[in-house]
């Protein structure tokens, strides 16, 4: 296996941060075009271990009620059982960590909330080479779905998975059907696209490149969706079923999600790790649903992990 240089890190480290700059840009445009006119601060912080990072947050904006796009670059100084579990081989050693993190939550109920990550892993075990690993990915959480939005979220993930092998899309869309599934609920957290971890069964330089293509191919895939519903009505009621969606959103980043994990395990900055946190969320005791309705097609047909380019047909 290839290792890193100081410069591979620096180059990784200057993509993160230009995606993060180009994401919040877009996103600012979605939202002057929406009318509105917040933008996102830059929060640029320290951590006393080692490194830091820049938070970029717009709230309560026209078309973004909510929404995170985080850089970090941090030192670690022992890893945290989160990190060794698979890696057992590493715990106790130093490391460090570098990605960009977001969730977008938009006000209309017809976007779609969702996320994306990419981030390099680089443990250094005393007396041995440096282990490394890519990780990442993007999801769509719908709450009244647009079938042909969910397709070309999928198909954009396929096509930009078919240059690193035809197995690829297949492997990483199960593992993220797999990941974004609330156990308690028996519900999927959404309808999917493209999640790994681990990733080092290439070369640095190939996994970097597809880093470089699920994080560009996340702008590519989400902005089209914002285009086509930023202007689409929306009722109270709709309103109030995506504040209700919205509670598995938080049940699955405070009991599930290991980004989350790691970051308490590490002494993180707790603002940046809640950042994915929606301002407003809502918990019914058992509301019922029309068989015949909107909400109930959400969690009957599209949160059930399905091959939407059907190419197992």
């Amino acid at each position: 296996m290839s290792h890193p240089t100081s410069a591979d890190l620096q180059r990784v480290r200057d993509f993160l941060l230009d995606l993060q700059a180009r994401i919040c840009t877009a996103l600012e445009q979605q939202e002057q075009a929406g009318g509105g006119k917040a933008e996102f601060i830059i929060d640029d912080w320290e951590r006393p271990e080692g490194g830091g990072g820049r938070s970029r947050v717009l709230q309560d904006g026209t078309v973004i009620e909510k929404g995170g796009v985080m850089f970090s670059h941090i030192n670690i100084s022992k890893l945290p059982a989160s990190a060794t579990e698979r890696h057992p081989g590493i715990a106790g050693a130093k490391a460090q960590a570098m990605g960009v993190s977001l969730v977008i939550h938009p006000k209309n109920p017809n976007i779609p909330t969702s996320h994306a990550n990419v981030r390099l892993f680089v443990a250094e075990p005393e007396g041995q080479a440096p282990i490394w690993w890519f990780g990442g990915g993007f999801d769509l959480t719908p709450f009244y779905p647009d079938e042909q939005d969910v397709i070309d979220w999928h198909q954009k993930a396929y096509d930009l998975c078919q240059p690193f092998g035809d197995e690829v899309y297949a492997k990483h869309k199960q593992w993220c059907d797999d990941y974004f599934y609330l156990k308690h609920r028996d519900e999927q957290r959404g309808v999917g696209g493209l999640f790994f971890d681990d990733l080092n069964c290439w070369d640095f330089e190939t996994c970097f490149q597809y880093i470089q293509a699920v994080g560009n191919g996340y702008l590519e895939a989400i902005l089209p969706i914002f285009e086509k519903h930023r202007e689409q009505p929306y009722s109270e009621a709709q309103r109030e079923f995506q504040l209700y969606r919205r509670g598995r959103y938080v049940e699955y980043n405070l009991v599930y999600d290991r980004g989350t994990l790691f970051g308490l395990q590490t002494g993180g900055r707790i603002e940046s790790i809640l950042v994915s946190l929606p301002n407003l969320a809502a918990w019914s005791y058992r509301p019922e649903w029309a068989e015949d309705s909107a909400e109930k097609r959400l969690t009957e047909y599209y949160l059930k992990p399905r091959d939407w380019l059907q190419l197992n047909t």
